[in-house]
């Protein structure tokens, strides 16, 4: 939840889920870790056999069920306009890309390109290949990523983390909310 509160349609879309499939999913618990991509999450609730056709099928259903029940958390809109003030703006996420589009289409967050499902040194590989300086997560995960691309990780804790846990996965800064990043972006 870096940009987005994505957890309403999260939710909605898991619970359709559970409609289809009869898997006993928490999707109080899902929500409350986002993050890691659909197939981790579901291989917590799933044998590993239908996993593939359950992220699938989730990712068929999204953009129906998740879409317009997703907005912007305070500050995305300014923070994403200084991010572009400053040169080329990407989004790198765990989401299947398309719907990643489709959010920032329909939020009007204007960014320069978008990478889908990358997670963990996936999003590292992305940062390092792009030349990312500055990288904004909320999860340790995006810390790291940032480290290993040698980039000034910006933790944001509007997500699962913690300041101190993503101090502790390598970011430089920790902000409490978006509000703040186009002051530190201009500092930089």
């Amino acid at each position: 939840m870096t940009l987005i509160d994505s957890r309403p349609g999260i939710k909605a879309v898991y619970e359709q889920i559970v409609v289809e499939s009869g898997a006993p999913i928490d999707t109080n618990a899902v929500v409350s870790r986002l993050g890691p991509p659909v197939e981790w999450e579901l291989a917590h609730w799933m044998p590993e056999a239908d996993v593939e056709h359950w992220a699938d099928r989730y990712r068929e259903l999204y953009p129906s069920l998740a879409l317009e029940l997703v907005e912007t958390l305070p500050g995305a809109l300014d923070a994403v306009e200084a991010a572009r003030s400053r040169g080329r703006t990407i989004v790198v996420t765990a989401k299947h890309g398309p719907n990643a589009v489709l959010h920032l289409q329909r939020l009007g967050l204007e960014v320069d390109e978008v990478f889908g499902r990358a997670w963990r040194e996936g999003k590292g590989e992305v940062l390092r290949a792009e030349g990312a300086s500055v990288y904004v997560g909320d999860h340790a995960h995006d810390m790291e990523a940032a480290r290993a691309a040698e980039a000034h990780g910006v933790g944001i804790t509007t997500g699962p983390c913690g300041a101190d846990e993503l101090r502790t996965a390598g970011a430089s800064t920790v902000l409490t909310t978006l509000e703040d990043l186009p002051a530190l972006l201009s500092t930089m």
